[in-house]
């Protein structure tokens, strides 16, 4: 367990659970005896099972569930007010897919900027430092008053490229040009090309015509994105890359939120396989996608929790992933 005059108390949401356990082992700490329900009218309660009076409370709980997205960010910040209320000394957010993070900005008449909106109710809530992973927009960060540690799945997805590839005959994709600054730095440090696709929208979530900038021909294309939600721009992408010679296609996304019929358009994509991180839970959809492997996060998220109450740089873990 991390040394320190004030001990961890690490607090699992309902989002997650595994996660937070596997977070937990890393630490060689338990889980905190805190847990979130519902009465029967779905209001939204915790019961605390122990003091967390002038503890460093970390509570996990990350943005997923097509019904019950909005229950779990209600519950992570009653949790937030619980444990603040209980004088705790310090909480942190622990949220390794932040809610509300494409509406960063207000890019047309009348919009929300959603994440913003998120940034305030934490705030409020009690939440004294956020710990996140990918954000959509790494502005979000600005929308804080409180500090917030972003970091990056790339470590971990360059040791996977590592581990199952060959750089011979490799190139990595965007599939839009919003990922091309993130594609270039996995290019970068593999010293291999990368290309990226055109995509224009007629609206959200549906891509109408997709143009390939970049040369494919007899590549293993690894597609690089940082979340995947219904999954038709990574399908079209990949029938894009293949009727321009491609060998085969490979997907790597940070978060696999795989909403509506996601995984039967993975099913019966041209995908060779499906890589995401255990940012979300997933267990469901791996038993439904044969085609679909996670990385697990869950050391880099225990070694910022340990770094961050040590008093310690987090930015060792931008360039590099722990076991």
């Amino acid at each position: 367990m991390p040394s320190s005059q004030n001990s961890i108390k690490l607090i699992s949401g309902n989002s997650h659970p595994k996660l937070a356990e596997q977070v937990s082992k890393k630490l060689g700490i338990e889980l905190a005896k805190v847990g979130a329900f519902q009465y029967t009218n779905k209001e939204t309660a915790v019961a605390v099972g122990e003091s967390v009076r002038d503890e460093d409370v970390y509570i996990l709980q990350t943005g997923c569930g097509e019904t019950s997205i909005n229950d779990f960010l209600m519950e992570l910040l009653i949790t937030i007010n619980t444990c603040k209320i209980a004088s705790a000394r310090r909480i942190t957010a622990v949220i390794p897919n932040f809610p509300y993070a494409r509406q960063d900005k207000k890019d047309k008449s009348r919009a929300p900027i959603t994440a913003k909106l998120i940034a305030n109710l934490l705030q409020t809530a009690g939440c004294n430092h956020v710990i996140t992973m990918d954000l959509h927009a790494s502005q979000i960060q600005g929308f804080f008053r409180v500090p917030v540690d972003n970091l990056y799945a790339e470590p971990s997805v360059l040791r996977y490229i590592k581990e199952n590839y060959s750089l011979n005959d490799l190139i990595i994709v965007s599939p839009d040009a919003g990922g091309a600054k993130r594609v270039a730095s996995i290019a970068d440090k593999f010293d291999v090309n990368f290309a990226l696709i055109h995509k224009e929208r007629q609206k959200a979530n549906e891509v109408s015509r997709m143009v390939l900038v970049g040369d494919v021909a007899d590549k293993v294309c690894l597609l690089i994105d940082d979340m995947a939600d219904t999954c038709g721009t990574l399908c079209k992408a990949a029938d894009v890359l293949l009727d321009n010679g491609a060998k085969k296609v490979v997907a790597i996304i940070t978060h696999g939120i795989f909403s509506s019929n996601a995984i039967e358009k993975l099913n019966n994509s041209k995908l060779d396989k499906i890589v995401c991180t255990n940012s979300m839970p997933l267990e469901d959809k791996l038993a439904r996608c044969p085609r679909l492997e996670t990385i697990d996060i869950s050391a880099t998220l225990a070694e910022a929790i340990r770094r961050l109450h040590n008093g310690e740089s987090v930015s060792y873990l931008f360039n590099n992933a722990p076991e």
